[in-house]
């Protein structure tokens, strides 16, 4: 895994901006990792002047949007079977596809705002979306905000994390400090912190919303 984290970082800081968006599309289609390695080193790189930071969040919500269309095209052109035959190599179970589309059924547009900032599942939010053939401009809409928020989150947290370690990082020095656990700076628990903090938001968004919701039936 730390090589994988070396090779995402590096591509970010040498590709740039394309980095960011070839980085994004693969985290959000068939081959999930953490965000946090491609926006963080982002942030980070926006601190330095290397890159602005408009344009660092343009690259990895369109990379984002791309790797989402390219799972909701997967859904809608294969089915279900498809899915979950191959999700199983990215360990993703028939029993959490059966969840995601009963609910996604109801709340297609909720869910996929929502799904985009919840660790685990934002991957994967596009893949009933496509199976239950939604509009693909609303898709898209609600794919990019969530996205938009969530790798702003993370963008930030990067130039801070050069605020406290300075401008003499280079790209594998950024993986380094992502990675090493005895840094006086402990960035996992940051981003735990961080997780925790944004699944309230998202829990508390989805308890307004279903109150919406419910009062919306009852005056129905």
């Amino acid at each position: 895994m730390n090589d994988i984290i070396h090779f995402i970082v590096d591509t970010v800081g040498t590709l740039g901006y394309v980095g960011v968006f070839c980085m994004m599309f693969l985290e959000s289609s068939f081959f999930p990792f953490p965000s946090e390695v491609v926006m963080i080193p982002a942030g980070y790189l926006v601190y330095k002047g290397s890159m602005d930071m408009g344009l660092a969040l343009a690259a990895g919500a369109a990379g984002s949007l791309a790797g989402a269309i390219f799972n909701y095209v997967l859904a809608l052109y294969f089915g279900r079977a498809f899915v979950v035959r191959f999700g199983k190599y990215v360990f993703f179970s028939e029993q959490t596809m059966a969840k995601m589309e009963g609910y996604f059924s109801r709340h297609g547009e909720i869910s996929t705002f929502l799904g985009r900032l919840i660790p685990g599942v934002r991957q994967y939010i596009s893949l009933p979306a496509g199976l239950a053939k939604m509009n693909l401009w609303k898709f898209s809409i609600y794919t990019t905000l969530g996205a938009l928020i969530w790798i702003t989150i993370l963008a930030v947290f990067g130039y801070y994390v050069g605020e406290v370690f300075g401008d003499d990082l280079s790209a594998s020095g950024i993986a380094n400090v992502l990675i090493d656990k005895a840094t006086t700076f402990d960035i996992r628990k940051s981003l735990h912190i961080i997780v925790l903090c944004t699944l309230e938001a998202v829990t508390l968004i989805a308890l307004l919303y279903i109150l919406w919701y419910r009062r919306k039936r009852k005056n129905a």
